[in-house]
């Protein structure tokens, strides 16, 4: 009975708010291009605060940083966002469920439109499994992500960033404009193309005799197979064993834009700020296989795995993976 009557206040909702939601799409569209490029900064990024403030929104995650720090980003809309997803967002009041968007999808059945809904719950689960024996938490390539100002700040482990100057400097100036404490973050400015950007870590504070949790998250598709295999080499150097690395690996057809129709289209909006996707590994066959010799290579060993996709048609395009040191 709720599901009609949500769907009797959705159609003519949705009908009446057409023009508003082209406006508000538009608006965080400019936002998150236009304005990234303008700042220097990552556009993809955008992607992940403005998903995890719909899942906040939408009452499937609970996130009340991301919640603050979304409005004080000067690059991106959360009242376009509104305007995008009042109408489904009265039908989930009404319903008291979620219908279309956002979704979580049941694991293997997630397609490209559930990877921040499902990625954010997978890397989650990894982080609350292993955060009683850590003592540190690292996050490499933050971006805008929320984590350390949520759950994770009262958790004992001493905290770091690391990032590029600009988005970090962005950021944090957000996060202040927000009014989030930040006191309990050490933020570390680096590049992981650099050969010593392990350097910057340690000096700020990092201690390789503690067990630690590095967080890994939306990066490697970015690098080049030399950087990602360097990356894990230097943190295995300088981790306690017991340590592990939540990262997520994509499939080579995912990174090329094969894996799904219209992916090539999007491909070119990456080169307006320089975020052209590279590394992948072969995931068209045995995926676990791949996945195992990619990881051992490294000397390192796979826990906890997410193959996203692998019970569809296409098969699994991407993984969450845990990787112990």
């Amino acid at each position: 009975m709720r599901n009609i009557l949500a769907l009797i206040v959705f159609i003519p909702l949705q009908i009446l708010f057409i023009p508003l939601t082209i406006i508000g799409v538009i608006w965080v569209t400019y936002k998150q291009l236009i304005v990234s490029r303008r700042l220097g900064v990552s556009q993809t990024a955008i992607e992940i605060i403005n998903g995890r403030w719909t899942m906040h929104i939408f009452g499937l995650r609970d996130d009340p940083a991301a919640a603050k720090l979304a409005p004080a980003l000067p690059n991106t809309s959360t009242f376009g966002l509104w305007l995008a997803l009042f109408p489904l967002y009265v039908y989930s009041r009404i319903a008291g469920s979620v219908k279309w968007y956002p979704v979580i999808a049941k694991l293997g059945e997630e397609g490209v439109g559930n990877l921040v809904t499902n990625r954010t719950g997978y890397f989650d689960s990894i982080i609350d499994n292993a955060k009683d024996d850590a003592e540190q938490f690292v996050l490499m390539g933050a971006g805008l992500d929320t984590r350390a100002y949520n759950h994770l700040k009262d958790s004992g482990m001493k905290i770091f960033e690391l990032d590029q100057a600009t988005i970090q400097q962005l950021k944090r100036h957000s996060l202040q404009k927000a009014g989030i404490d930040t006191a309990h973050v050490t933020f570390v400015e680096t590049n992981f193309s650099q050969a010593d950007w392990f350097s910057a870590l340690t000096a700020a504070g990092y201690d390789p005799g503690k067990r630690t949790i590095f967080l890994w998250e939306g990066v490697t598709l970015y690098l080049g197979e030399e950087s990602v295999r360097n990356t894990l080499r230097t943190v295995k150097a300088n981790a306690l064993a017991g340590s592990v690395i939540a990262a997520d690996i994509y499939a080579r057809s995912f990174v090329t834009g094969e894996y799904a129709r219209g992916m090539k289209a999007t491909l070119p909006v990456l080169d307006m700020t320089d975020e052209q996707l590279s590394f992948g590994i072969e995931m068209t066959g045995d995926y676990q296989h791949a996945l195992d010799s990619f990881v051992t290579s490294e000397g390192l060993a796979l826990g906890e795995t997410y193959f996203m996709g692998y019970k569809t048609e296409k098969g699994a395009w991407m993984v969450v993976a845990e990787l112990k040191v």
